[in-house]
């Protein structure tokens, strides 16, 4: 079957083709600052367990709070905005018994993002993006929960990629340009979200453009799962992201050495968006603005990255900062390997000719 081309796709490849993008940053920091109650996650929806910290279903419940924030983000110098939706699958609203509207959630949260992304587009002509986010879940494919029955799996395969179609599907009908699987800390959940993209694509019978960030869980450089940035690459480069990169993991200057390594073998565009710093005692991040930027330009420098961005911590201030420090630096040259067979275990390998 051939697809439709993504209009999205080419007009994201020739706005990166001269400048480094720039994409939003973290939601739940925001969220936080305006002190909302009980009362303003729940709405009027009737639910019967409690939704404070349920930042996704405020795309229901006060729409206004969402729109602000990518309000600011696009105000700040953003070209990219991420859905508010990282935990927006039905894995995950079963914590708040919410998982019947999952549907509802994604696609209100697009329109929102849609809606502001196209009234910035209107202002100034440039092209503004929306990146539909599907958070990792809280279950893995690759690892047993329980460490007397290794072979144990609380989900499925097949289930799980009901689970990323169905929050995908109601990205896409809702507006988002790209569905931006992220914070990977298992390949094969990610591998599970790039099959669901895909059927829905066969769907639809158009492209849906995937992105792709993987979150390392300590200073080697490893997701949960065990995989180095190079093989999670080969894991996952037959599905030709439009984007491949790092997010959340630690502040960048942990990400350094991995950023780099990323760059120098993925032929497709490096997106980084890495925390504020380290939390504080208080699970705080005290990283200022200008000190994260500082940093992201360095590999902005380096010719390395292609998009910047911001995790936990980050604010508009930040993005802000960023799109300050990256500004006029050349995008990264996306390379052409040699034609090779590449494999992963937990480690890559190529294969000799």
């Amino acid at each position: 079957m051939t697809l439709t081309p993504s209009p999205a796709r080419a007009a994201l490849l020739d706005a990166a083709a001269t400048r480094i993008l720039i994409t939003d940053g973290a939601f739940g920091t925001e969220i936080q600052r305006c002190g909302l109650t009980e009362a303003d996650y729940a709405g009027t929806l009737g639910l019967s367990k409690d939704q404070k910290g349920n930042n996704d279903i405020l795309a229901l419940t006060k729409p206004e709070v969402p729109e602000a924030i990518h309000r600011a983000y696009f105000a700040a110098g953003a070209d990219i905005a991420e859905t508010n939706t990282f935990s927006a699958n039905r894995i995950s609203q079963a914590d708040y018994g919410a998982e019947g509207l999952v549907r509802e959630i994604n696609l209100a949260s697009a329109r929102l993002a849609r809606k502001v992304a196209d009234e910035f587009q209107a202002k100034d002509g440039r092209a503004r993006f929306v990146a539909g986010a599907i958070g990792p879940t809280n279950k893995t494919l690759s690892l047993s929960p329980d460490v007397n029955d290794p072979g144990y799996r609380e989900i499925d395969w097949d289930a799980l990629v009901d689970v990323y179609h169905e929050q995908a599907a109601a990205l896409v009908e809702g507006g988002a340009d790209f569905i931006l699987i992220e914070t990977v800390f298992d390949t094969l959940n990610a591998k599970a979200g790039i099959m669901a993209v895909r059927k829905l694509e066969q769907e639809l019978g158009r492209e849906v453009p995937l992105m792709l960030s993987m979150t390392l869980t300590d200073l080697s450089g490893r997701n949960l799962s065990g995989h180095t940035v190079e093989a999670f690459w080969y894991a996952v480069r037959h599905a030709r992201p439009l984007t491949v990169g790092l997010n959340c993991s630690f502040g960048a200057a942990q990400l350094r050495p991995h950023v780099r390594s990323l760059s120098q073998i993925a032929d497709t565009l490096i997106m980084v968006y890495p925390n504020a710093g380290l939390p504080n005692e208080l699970g705080q991040y005290d990283e200022l603005p200008e000190e994260t930027a500082a940093q992201l330009r360095e590999w902005a420098e380096a010719g390395q990255v292609n998009a910047l961005g911001g995790c936990c911590g980050s604010t508009p201030d930040h993005i802000a900062a960023i799109a300050r420090a990256a500004a006029n630096l050349p995008p990264r040259t996306v390379p052409q390997p040699e034609v090779a067979t590449r494999l992963a275990g937990l480690e890559p390998f190529v294969m000799a000719a």
